[in-house]
């Protein structure tokens, strides 16, 4: 039996053409626009250490939040299933990228430090183990770390409890 398929379509226009375009290496923008149909435009650029705006969001910036994302949504899954009222999640995930001398490159690893706030009231059945195990199903579940070839860490802060109805 086969699976469901997915398909994603999104529409990247680039704007940086200026009166010259490409006629050479610092004559043209990075900047462009990143929209799917229905949703606000993403404005975006390379990263500024390749001539990019560090005013708009970089590819690579965005790769690590897709990865930030993906293991988020599926923790929330899980965590609901499992009884856990989750209150707040902040994950500052961090990413490493390696250019080689020829200009290639890629990512060696994404860090994930996912920071959970549950609700007083679910804090005995959201202890240490089973919030590790939480974590480590949602990573195994996540479409997008299982579909990369480098490791993606998970490192969660101890979780922080609220009562009902208020976070952090």
């Amino acid at each position: 039996m086969t699976g469901a398929t997915h398909s994603y379509s999104g529409t990247v226009r680039w704007t940086g053409a200026g009166t010259s375009g490409t006629s050479g290496y610092t004559a043209y923008g990075r900047d462009h626009e990143v929209s799917f149909d229905g949703l606000p435009t993403l404005l975006g650029s390379a990263d500024p250490a390749f001539r990019g705006d560090p005013g708009r969001h970089s590819p690579e910036q965005l790769f690590v939040a897709s990865l930030s994302q993906c293991h988020m949504l599926w923790f929330l899954h899980l965590a609901s299933a499992a009884g856990v009222v989750v209150r707040e999640y902040v994950d500052e995930a961090t990413g490493t990228m390696r250019v080689e001398a020829a200009g290639a490159g890629e990512f060696t690893d994404v860090t994930l430090h996912p920071h959970v706030t549950v609700d007083a009231g679910t804090a005995a059945l959201a202890d240490d183990p089973t919030l590790s195990a939480l974590h480590a199903r949602a990573h195994d579940h996540c479409f997008l770390a299982r579909s990369v070839s480098f490791p993606v860490h998970v490192q969660p802060a101890t979780v922080r409890t609220a009562e009902v109805g208020t976070a952090g």
